[in-house]
């Protein structure tokens, strides 16, 4: 039976996952992804400090999980942040979405292989509707194939693995150590240092100009990311990763939903109709297996 406090803390995360992607939208209009990476995950790193003191008792630290969390923390979320606005400004945000929604293949492999997690013949079929629906969202906006084109996927493909064979192992830290609060303060501490670093270190490059709004856009899309991932660790906390990471995978069907609200940019069609009915199908076949 699915525990619904990981089904809704997974829904949750998969909103805020689908609002960052139509926020870093307005963000890149004034900075580019590398310094507005260096706003976006220290605006939730500063969130998480301050829910610290109230969740994190030091007596309960196990050093073994907090050091998985660190290493964690050098990869996700700011190698993901990075490769995402930058596939976000390339590719636009429904179709960098889409694609970065093929974690699940990555994440249940490691889990099946990692955790010893079984799946059921209507868990997969969930999976396989899910990937494909996200899929299909963005088969009618790339009309003409070209090399570049193909190179830009591995974007949001190296995103999506990393986010992908990142939630088995964060599971294991959290079977350790249940306490998401203090695996994102962890990893987004050393995520934030990694960062603001790269920044300094490329702070004379003359097309990273600082720009207040976009500043504040960025802190606005950190905020929603850092939730999400919040709400994704407590998911994995309390669920499987057969399910907490399909259900999450389906936020591309928010952004297509928040972009043709705030941006103005998706053209509803037969294609979009079919790949959001198979999207939702195969989320109720993970709810009801």
């Amino acid at each position: 039976m699915n525990s619904p406090l990981a089904v809704a803390f997974a829904l949750f995360s998969t909103f805020g996952f689908g609002a960052g992607f139509v926020l870093t939208q307005f963000a890149l209009r004034w900075i580019p992804p590398r310094l507005g990476a260096a706003f976006s995950i220290p605006a939730s790193t500063l969130l998480f400090w301050c829910l610290a003191p109230f969740s994190i008792d030091p007596a309960e630290v196990d050093l073994g999980a907090a050091g998985l969390f660190a290493v964690i923390g050098m990869l996700f979320p700011a190698a993901v942040a990075l490769l995402n606005f930058e596939s976000n400004r390339l590719m636009g945000p429904n179709i960098a979405g889409a694609v970065a929604g093929s974690s699940p293949l990555f994440a249940v492999l490691l889990a099946v292989m990692l955790l010893g997690e079984h799946l059921r013949f209507w868990q997969l079929s969930g999976i396989a509707a899910i990937v494909t629906g996200v899929v299909l969202m963005c088969t009618g906006q790339w009309q003409t194939f070209t090399v570049r084109r193909f190179w830009l996927l591995a974007l949001p493909l190296g995103a999506s693995a990393i986010r992908g064979f990142v939630q088995p192992v964060i599971k294991l830290g959290l079977e350790r150590w249940h306490n998401p609060v203090a695996a994102v303060v962890i990893g987004y501490t050393v995520s934030s240092a990694v960062l603001i670093l790269a920044a300094l270190v490329s702070g004379r490059n003359p097309e990273q100009s600082f720009d207040r709004r976009g500043a504040l856009w960025f802190a606005a899309v950190g905020l929603c990311n850092g939730s999400a991932v919040l709400s994704m660790y407590a998911a994995l906390g309390r669920g499987p990763v057969t399910l907490v990471s399909p259900l999450i995978a389906a936020y591309p069907l928010v952004t297509l939903l928040l972009s043709f609200r705030l941006l103005k940019r998706e053209r509803v069609d037969l294609r979009l109709m079919a790949a959001v009915a198979i999207t939702v199908g195969g989320v109720v076949l993970l709810l009801i297996t």
